[in-house]
């Protein structure tokens, strides 16, 4: 079985164990069947993007224990869906990106020039 590829075209790496993120809650932002959001951009949550996202309807920031969710803040990495972390982008408020843990599908669904240029080193 051939190993995921990130939007760079090398081997996909972990996005983040803490908050486990990730679809299949396994830390790495890949996708598949019943994917349905498509949870493939390695995201680094700011404040700003955490109020966007609560204001278009996804809350983000409020733990839901009864979902072993945790809550994110300012700082943390998430697999964020792809049309999301675009529609964030087209509104000026997009969070940064690790292009070495955003599944090459996300391209489908964000612009490769746009998630380079919020591109950080991994922290």
């Amino acid at each position: 079985m051939a190993l995921p590829k990130n939007v760079l075209g090398t081997e996909l790496e972990c996005c983040c164990t803490d908050p486990m993120t990730g679809f299949y809650r396994d830390g790495f932002c890949r996708t598949g069947m019943g994917d349905h959001g498509v949870h493939t951009v390695c995201a680094i949550m700011t404040e700003e993007f955490l109020k966007f996202s609560k204001e278009a309807g996804n809350d983000l920031s409020t733990p839901m224990p009864e979902y072993k969710f945790p809550g994110l803040k300012a700082g943390d990495k998430w697999c964020l869906c792809a049309s999301r972390w675009q529609e964030a982008y087209d509104a000026g408020m997009a969070p940064n990106v690790v292009l070495e843990a955003t599944h090459m599908s996300s391209v489908e669904f964000a612009d490769l020039d746009a998630l380079k240029e919020f591109a950080v080193e991994e922290c």
